[in-house]
């Protein structure tokens, strides 16, 4: 586990490297360990290095870890697909939501959030490529589904995910990250506030975070290779 720790340390250094680079805040970034087909010993470790924030993308998965690990002060983040037969436990259990990508998943999420916890913070994922395999909704669609968002109570329109094509180099996914940024700002000049801008991964972040990136998501770069959900 002291390999996670290095990791980590690592990661830290890469990111303020970039942020540095890129003329920014020093905390003007979220480091999100992918935590996937990990073991709960190994999001404890990375806790214990001072980690706080985790995305999972496997809902029975994820609560099994999140009853393992309740007494620890971690936000847990959702970045899987969502079924509509899944909205009352993610709404429950997560704090922040990236892949919100059709109204009646929005509608689902927010009627399941319980009263008794602040609104949930969700993020529209944008399937920027078109790409069949993925979730997400077209670019000229996020400001119908950004408006619906906004008009939930139980809910946080917080910001935008994407996750480009598989590019080689990976900074040639810079194109998208602008793309991305560029949405937001739309939202922004029409009368829709929001900031996040959840995009870069393990082979991407650094430029991820050049064009603008507020949370990054990485898992292998911390974990090393997936194993499994067990312990």
């Amino acid at each position: 586990m002291s390999r996670i720790r290095e990791n980590l340390a690592d990661i830290r250094a890469r990111v303020a490297n970039s942020l540095v680079n890129a003329s920014r805040a020093g905390d003007e970034v979220v480091i999100l360990a992918v935590s996937k087909q990990q073991s709960a010993d190994a999001v404890e470790a990375a806790w214990r290095a001072g980690q706080r924030h985790f995305a999972e993308n496997y809902l029975q998965e994820a609560l099994a870890k999140l009853d393992r690990l309740g007494k620890l002060d971690i936000a847990w983040h959702f970045i899987g697909r969502i079924q509509s037969n899944k909205t009352r436990p993610i709404a429950e259990r997560f704090g922040w939501v990236h892949t919100v990508d059709r109204a009646r998943i929005a509608l689902r999420l927010n009627e399941h959030r319980p009263v008794s916890l602040p609104p949930l913070n969700v993020l529209i994922q944008v399937n920027q490529a078109g790409e069949t395999q993925k979730a997400g909704v077209a670019p000229s669609d996020v400001e119908a589904l950004a408006r619906l968002i906004v008009q939930q109570p139980r809910l946080r329109l917080a910001g935008l995910m994407t996750i480009p094509p598989v590019a080689e180099p990976p900074r040639s996914n810079a194109a998208y990250f602008h793309e991305l940024s560029e949405l937001r700002d739309r939202l922004h000049a029409r009368g829709i506030a929001t900031d996040a801008l959840s995009m870069g991964m393990s082979a991407d972040f650094e430029t991820a975070i050049a064009c603008g990136s507020t949370c990054v998501r990485i898992g292998t770069a911390i974990f090393g290779a997936r194993t499994s959900a067990g312990g």
